[in-house]
């Protein structure tokens, strides 16, 4: 089942557990400054409770625990990664938050708890984490926290439900059944249940919370009354498309339709959104600047080295931005001068032979992307979006893939859906691939949404995801 927070859909398995360990590093912090002070607790103030000398230290360090774990995807229900990188990922997001957590403390000078506690506190909360995870998994039957749902349909719009086969996408839902639509061919086979039940007798006696309508031809016989009952019994009717966009965190163009785009929620462009937009890009855009200013020094330097000081640093590229206008978009030079010699526009490819050293080496750690937080200041770009292609392809891709202009209803950005959720691709299936998460994000586009992005981007840049 799927939770929906601030406007997006959480599993529900995923904010339970998450819940949890905020409770264990809440807790972790009091158990610190006990085991520090040998029981005693007055260090903190004078005449103070220890509720209230507490709970805030206690608050901080368990959020940025919490956003840690969610930078490295560890809440995550799209998380494939083996045993080792789970645990490389647990690590990793626990020594970032005691480096973050005692950055804080630091610089909060009231919240100043002690290096030794915060020590403490880590340690504590990364077994505390180990434990709770263990438990969490034997304990808690995921089938409990799923939606049952019901789909109205075994024909080839049911097909394209009962065909998900990842498990990440199949985590928020079990589907008790199929009921077949009159006068339709049926290509769902398994789990077929006898129509002349109806529709509420059927979600009652299999307790489901959700019917989700998957016909093939809605002009015939379409079940207007029953799924009017349904709604007032308590039972949720779900649009096959909205079902999928909710599960699989992009939406279907196979079986899209301008009509759900016109008439269905999201797709907003309010100005309050676009300013907050830009002052994110702004401010999390300078930051960062500022931050890489001498990991972009040594890229320069490296460049010039292999290639030359008469070799350029930079790559100018003109790219499809806003509303398909063409801007000059910059990136360190990771390829051989003569890359494109022949002047024909080439798709970069896995293992690329045009790639230098230098190139493959910043290309991996995304060193190579980082001027693009130039293009960010000067507002053609945002930090979060569909990343920008080349006039080239748009032009051949546009002509091919339905829908392909409607990613330019928003800024390109530097990360974005597209490239936390599928691995890097190069050819026009990829493409297809990538769309479909692109204009999700573009349907639920949001500030909140770009901050999870931003965090979650973390992982593909300390562990080389996507390349």
């Amino acid at each position: 089942m799927r939770i929906r927070v601030f406007g997006h859909y959480v599993y529900a398995s995923m904010a339970a557990l998450a819940l949890i360990e905020a409770l264990v590093f809440f807790a972790a912090v009091y158990a610190a400054a006990l085991v520090r002070f040998h029981g005693s607790l007055s260090f903190l103030a004078d005449d103070q409770a220890l509720e209230a000398a507490l709970w805030p230290r206690a608050l901080l360090f368990s959020a940025v625990m919490v956003l840690c774990l969610l930078a490295f995807g560890l809440y995550s229900a799209r998380q494939r990664a083996r045993l080792f990188g789970i645990a490389l990922r647990l690590i990793l997001a626990v020594l970032m938050a005691f480096v973050v957590a005692s950055a804080l403390f630091y610089l909060i000078p009231n919240l100043w708890i002690g290096r030794g506690v915060v020590g403490l506190a880590t340690t504590g909360a990364f077994f505390g984490m180990l434990v709770s995870r263990s438990i969490f998994s034997r304990v808690v039957d995921e089938n409990l926290l799923k939606r049952r749902v019901l789909v109205y349909g075994a024909g080839k719009s049911a097909a394209a439900i009962a065909g998900i086969r990842r498990r990440s996408d199949r985590r928020g839902f079990l589907v008790v059944g199929y009921v077949p639509a009159p006068g339709e061919l049926r290509e769902v086979t398994d789990g077929l249940l006898e129509p002349s039940e109806g529709l509420v007798r059927l979600c009652a006696r299999l307790d489901a919370s959700e019917v989700v309508v998957a016909m093939d031809d809605r002009r015939r016989g379409f079940p207007i009354a029953e799924l009017l009952q349904c709604r007032l019994a308590g039972v949720d009717v779900t649009e096959q498309l909205s079902f999928l966009e909710r599960e699989t965190g992009r939406v279907r163009i196979d079986i899209l339709n301008p009509a759900w785009m016109i008439f269905g929620q999201g797709f907003r462009r309010d100005p309050l959104r676009r300013l907050t937009g830009r002052l994110l890009d702004l401010g999390a855009g300078l930051g960062v600047l500022a931050v890489a200013s001498p990991f972009m020094l040594a890229s320069a330097i490296a460049i010039k080295l292999e290639e030359g000081w008469g070799a350029p640093v930079f790559y100018r590229q003109w790219r499809v931005g806003l509303l398909g206008r063409p801007f000059e978009l910059l990136k360190f030079r990771s390829m051989r001068v003569d890359a494109e010699s022949d002047g024909q526009a080439q798709w970069a490819c896995k293992n690329d032979p045009r790639v230098t050293r230098v190139g493959a080496f910043i290309r991996k750690v995304r060193i190579d992307e980082l001027p693009q937080l130039l293009n960010v200041l000067r507002g053609q770009m945002s930090l979060v979006g569909p990343r920008p292609e080349r006039p080239e392809f748009v032009a051949e891709l546009a002509e091919r893939i339905p829908y392909y202009h409607e990613r330019h209803s928003v800024k390109p950005g530097i990360t974005g859906w597209a490239q936390l959720c599928y691995p890097y691709g190069s050819s026009e299936q990829d493409a297809l691939e990538k769309l479909q998460y692109d204009l999700y994000y573009v349907k639920n586009n949001t500030l909140l949404f770009d901050l999870a992005i931003l965090l979650q981007t973390a992982e593909v840049v300390f562990l080389g995801k996507g390349r």
